[in-house]
């Protein structure tokens, strides 16, 4: 048994010790924004964030993560109402197959904590360790810009 703190939640999950935290978060807890990607930390489609910092999900061991703040894409929207990053992505068009806008949304959550007025080429190396396979980037790169702006106003 592990005890993780999901989204605010604390779970205690029977899992084996093999059982990574992706595998957990989709399977065990029924949180499926985070995707199943390539299995191998190359494309981002299962980043998290663990203590405010992205994480590739698929990396990680459940049990190397017990007790420290987990955040999902679930868990950036407050009481039914989108994070700020998450609206300047539906607001700009910053979703297309959506497959990846989870780990996207939450590498640009994480990076614009520390660097809230960004440049564009900022961004775009925030994002680097992210595939979209459906863009070229430049909507999801203009919803990140929308959202530092949206940022500066709360």
């Amino acid at each position: 048994m592990i005890l993780l703190k999901v989204n605010g939640t604390e779970h205690l999950v029977d899992c084996p010790d093999h059982k990574t935290l992706l595998e957990v978060l989709r399977e065990d807890l029924g949180l499926t924004g985070t995707k199943q990607g390539c299995d191998q930390g190359e494309c981002g489609s299962c980043t998290v964030l663990i203590g405010g910092r992205p994480f590739r999900s698929c990396m990680m061991l459940a049990a190397e993560v017990q007790h420290q703040e987990i955040t999902t894409i679930e868990g950036l929207a407050k009481d039914g109402t989108l994070n700020y990053v998450q609206q300047a992505f539906v607001e700009r068009q910053g979703i297309q197959c959506g497959f990846c806008s989870a780990g996207m949304i939450l590498t640009a959550a994480a990076f614009l904590e520390e660097n809230p007025e960004p440049t564009e080429q900022e961004v775009v190396r925030a994002i680097s360790g992210n595939i979209c396979r459906c863009t070229g980037y430049s909507k999801i790169v203009e919803s990140i810009m929308c959202a530092s702006k949206k940022k500066e106003g709360n």
